[in-house]
């Protein structure tokens, strides 16, 4: 018995880490991550044919992925914006201000208990934040809110392309570190066992990357994926200094580093697969 309490009590201060790291770098989460406008793009090509789309973005962030979304569908979008931070809500809706955009609520929850009413959602996403959630229950949650017809996007990036990566391959310890990602085959498990909903398509994104062993350095030290936070200080110094030999070894030119980052965006829809396979 003592060793299941060790492991909640240790699940329940990661947790508390991971929400004040993510408080912390609030401010300066735009310009910490890249912003791939693809899945974007194509999630606006979806729902463009809808007059009016009454859409919740979970685990919004600052809002990267959503002002966006915002320029791309103007004014037919009424967005809610989830997050269960805060820091983060504040902060986009600062950004949101700036760029002129009104047509948004914030809602601070997480993502496994939605304040929706059934039936009330024309479109769900979240972007690159599945992993922070429980699976199952998330994908319960959506199929409640979302209308008959609804769609469901989730863009993520799946373990094994976690390992391709650039740190996936030359950063020690970082595919160990990094659990919460989901394989292809934990995801469509998990939508098949839900009642109502069903995976309309599967979508790959795979974008080149240029940097330098400088650049890729303030990166981790800035926390540029969240992973980082998972090691102990000691620990993180240990893997920089083995993660820059390895860069060194395996590139020519160590400020002109080439690679692939992968993601991937499954479109889920609720209803009868028949009514809508055919679209």
């Amino acid at each position: 018995m003592s060793y299941i309490v060790a492991d909640v009590n240790e699940s329940i201060q990661k947790t508390k880490n991971m929400h004040d790291h993510f408080s912390r770098i609030a401010s300066q989460y735009h310009h910490l991550r890249t912003t791939d406008l693809e899945p974007v793009v194509y999630i606006a090509q979806k729902l463009n044919g809808l007059l009016s789309i009454k859409a919740a973005d979970i685990g919004c962030g600052a809002g990267r992925y959503d002002r966006i979304l915002c320029r791309d569908l103007g004014e037919k979008l009424s967005l809610t914006c989830v997050d269960a931070n805060a820091s983060m809500l504040e902060t986009l809706c600062r950004n949101f201000i700036e760029d002129g955009i009104q047509n948004f609520t914030l809602i601070q929850s997480g993502a496994e208990d939605l304040p929706f009413q059934d039936n009330s959602y024309d479109c769900i996403f979240t972007l690159n934040a599945i992993h922070h959630f429980d699976l199952l229950k998330f994908l319960c949650q959506c199929t409640r809110i979302l209308k008959n017809g609804g769609y469901l996007f989730v863009y993520t990036r799946l373990r094994d392309q976690n390992k391709r990566n650039i740190w996936g391959r030359y950063f020690p310890g970082f595919n160990q570190k990094e659990t919460r990602l989901y394989t292809l085959n934990k995801m469509v498990k998990a939508i098949n066992l839900v009642p109502d909903i069903w995976l309309q398509s599967v979508e790959y994104f795979k974008y080149r990357r240029l940097s330098s062993l400088p650049e890729l350095e303030k990166r981790v030290r800035s926390h540029h994926y969240s992973t980082f936070f998972l090691y102990p200080v000691d620990e993180l110094e240990k893997a920089i200094d083995k993660f820059k030999e390895n860069i060194v070894r395996a590139y020519e030119d160590i400020h002109r580093i080439r690679w692939h980052d992968e993601n991937i965006l499954f479109t889920i829809r609720k209803g009868e697969e028949s009514i809508y396979s055919s679209e």
